[in-house]
């Protein structure tokens, strides 16, 4: 339902614009903090992110703090109108805790312990880091809490990676004890009866190792589960460090574009507003509309996490420093992607950095103000037309998303079917196929939801689900997608779904497994194909969906029985022609498709084309888009925020659909029934919602 969310702090009115900034790194030099105000105000920056990896900063030697220099930073803050997020500074350890207290440091798979150094290198179950962290995350809280330039808690920076330390083994033990009670239970789960691995003693149970056990798919997947949650643990234990000081205070961690480590999901309970870091490649070997695609899809995934607007914590105003080629944005491409977050409900647009550091591996990430200190170059001017932009548009802040349409995603799927050994072992490519479902509905400018399957999240609010791969499939998640088509909605799901549960072990019975009566189908065989192999699925005459066309397919074929589907296409080669290629079921008052094996695009494209209109999902702009041009729709039950964006790579002329529009930027009526954008353009219209 459409509605207006308060702001994520009340000290700012419309969008967040800012970025990291580090003057830690700059106390040698009193100009600069001055500087850098003025320059902040010029840009149209009203927020910076301080702190992220200041320890050696704050507290230079044990039990020593010194915050003379942060002090005179939000001083200087709050006397010109510009907030904080402040940082704790867990993202990285100073020197002397790595020097007495060796333990902090992780120990990799291998079981060696590493160096002093990076980033995250330590152990989130060492109870001397969980002290000094509080330690230091409470003198933090304690002083400024309740300053008046800051807006929030920024905890640590970008979590990740894992440690197979004592005390993380034993914390696994923990963990595992809790999740099956005894042994018997855990044997069961993980089928260690396989190669004689039963276990008789939870001192034998030990992380998934390249020098010892690793073959064991239930015990990598709660491995993997098992990181996640302590990580939640301690990013929890980092927030109740802060939290009792200003409980008002909202609180965030910055999350990773694709990032497979850590389930983001459980992170959500815990966070009041998600944030996320974005690094496009644009311009590169993968056309400018696939990458937006992929952009698009995260910034969707970051905003369903807690069904409301979100923060883009991090982007780089012109180029990286660590992609393979750092290539610079061209002309209109900065703020193109800064409004891409915006429309799929980002509340502000930051970056990393404010001011790029003299030395070190970052020096030459990009940044608003380059090493010639002054504002007079292309990106600071993209930077400051963003402000403006952002400033005119004000209105649009705190306005939602509304979807009818969901993609349905799971971690725990992703890591099981990259760990399967079979049927494909050169890949199987699992988030290219989800990215092939979601692009035909971002294209065709329809608003759309990633959800997971344990989400306690009302499925009826929604016309379509994709489930594409659902191979990881709960007895509870088949049963809610049932619920779901018999009570009139429409499922897309796909070949290799319904094969395990969640202890990985493989569903008896028959595949699909757990939802192998809303799709009335049995998977008896799945044919892996070469890669330079490819069969094809030809249409039934007289179809349902009235296809015509022949479509090519690849990878994997598989070979399925109707048990009261209907064929839709049968395949056209090998053993298998005539076959099952594409069903329909009929479940109470909804409709089921299956797709049984990986179809060209241009099927996907007519498939979703086809349910989308019988379904009469809400389109932003109720046209054909051209090629290239996508629009999405931010609201608040009153007013429609259009964001019509060209990634074409040439000017483009977009049809209207004969409604009332105005520029968000002039305030002016838009005339006519066409759109001008220019190469990588983007318009952001108003309407009134209907």
């Amino acid at each position: 339902m459409a509605k207006r969310y308060a702001p994520v702090s009340g000290k700012i009115q419309g969008f967040m614009h800012g970025a990291d900034y580090n003057p830690d790194q700059w106390q040698h030099d009193e100009r600069v903090l001055e500087e850098d105000i003025r320059l902040m105000k010029l840009a149209g920056c009203n927020v910076m992110a301080v702190g992220i990896f200041a320890w050696a900063a704050i507290e230079p030697e044990e039990g020593r703090f010194e915050f003379g220099w942060l002090d005179r930073v939000l001083e200087r803050f709050e006397a010109n109108g510009i907030y904080a997020w402040l940082a704790t500074p867990s993202g990285a350890r100073p020197a002397w805790m790595s020097e007495h207290y060796p333990e902090v440091l992780r120990v990799n798979a291998q079981r060696v312990r590493n160096l002093h150094g990076f980033r995250h290198n330590h152990c989130y179950s060492s109870p001397v880091y969980r002290e000094k962290t509080a330690i230091v995350n409470g003198k933090l809280a304690e002083r400024y809490a309740r300053h008046p330039a800051v807006v929030g808690w920024h905890i640590s920076n970008e979590y990740g990676g894992d440690c197979h330390c004592d005390y993380c083994q034993e914390a696994f033990r923990e963990w595992l004890r809790a999740e099956y009670g005894t042994l018997d239970a855990l044997n069961a789960a993980w089928w260690t009866s396989f190669w004689a691995h039963t276990y008789t003693s939870w001192s034998q149970v030990e992380s998934p190792s390249p020098r010892g056990e690793n073959m064991v798919h239930g015990q990598n997947l709660d491995w993997k589960r098992f990181v996640t949650a302590r990580t939640v643990d301690f990013c929890a234990h980092e927030i109740a460090a802060v939290r009792p000081y200003n409980p008002d205070l909202p609180v965030t961690t910055n999350l990773m574009e694709g990032y497979e480590g850590l389930d983001y999901r459980k992170f959500a309970d815990i966070l009041d507003v998600v944030s996320w870091d974005a690094y496009p490649k644009w311009h590169g070997a993968r056309d400018d509309i696939e990458v937006a695609a992929w952009f698009a899809f995260n910034h969707d995934l970051f905003r369903s996490l807690k069904d409301k607007p979100f923060l883009l914590m991090e982007s780089t105003p012109s180029m990286t420093n660590w992609q393979p080629i750092s290539k610079l944005k061209k002309p209109g491409m900065h703020k193109l992607a800064s409004l891409q977050a915006v429309a799929h409900g980002s509340d502000s647009v930051q970056y990393f950095q404010w001011r790029k550091s003299r030395g070190s591996s970052e020096k030459l990430h990009g940044a608003v103000v380059d090493h010639v200190g002054h504002e007079h170059t292309r990106v600071f001017s993209d930077v400051a037309e963003l402000g403006e932009t952002l400033k005119r548009i004000a209105d649009a802040a705190g306005t939602g998303v509304v979807a009818k349409a969901a993609l349905l995603t799971d971690w725990d799927n992703r890591w099981a079917v990259g760990d399967s050994q079979g049927p494909r072992n050169a890949g199987v490519h699992y988030e290219d196929t989800l990215m092939e479902h979601y692009r035909v509905l971002w294209s065709l400018g329809i608003q759309v939801d990633i959800i997971g399957s344990e989400e306690d999240r009302d499925l009826s609010r929604y016309d379509l689900i994709a489930a594409p791969m659902m191979y990881l499939c709960r007895a509870s998640a088949g049963e809610r997608l049932e619920r779901f088509v018999e009570g009139g909605g429409t499922l897309v799901a796909t070949y290799w779904s319904g094969v395990v549960d969640e202890h990985d072990l493989c569903h008896l019975g028959g595949f699909p497994g757990p939802l192998r009566r809303t799709l009335g189908i049995w998977a008896e065989e799945i044919d892996a194909l070469y890669d330079d192999e490819r069969n094809a699925l030809v249409p039934v005459p007289g179809n349902a969906l009235g296809l015509e066309q022949t479509y090519a397919s690849r990878e994997l074929c598989e070979l399925v029985h109707l048990e009261g589907a209907t064929a839709l296409a049968t395949y056209r080669d090998d053993f298998y022609a005539g076959r099952p290629a594409l069903t329909v079921n009929a479940l109470g008052s909804g409709r089921a498709y299956y797709l049984a094996t990986r179809a060209d695009a241009a099927l996907l494209g007519e498939l979703y084309a086809k349910l989308a209109g019988a379904l009469s999902l809400p389109r932003a702009i109720a046209s054909d888009l051209p090629h290239g041009v996508t629009a999405h729709v931010r609201t608040d039950g009153e007013a429609d925020y259009v964001f019509v964006q060209n990634y074409s790579g040439e000017s483009q002329n977009v049809k209207l659909d004969g409604l009332s529009y105005r520029d968000a930027e002039t305030g002016e009526p838009v005339t006519g029934n066409e759109l001008s954008l220019a190469q990588n353009g983007v318009r952001v219209l108003i309407r009134k919602s209907e």
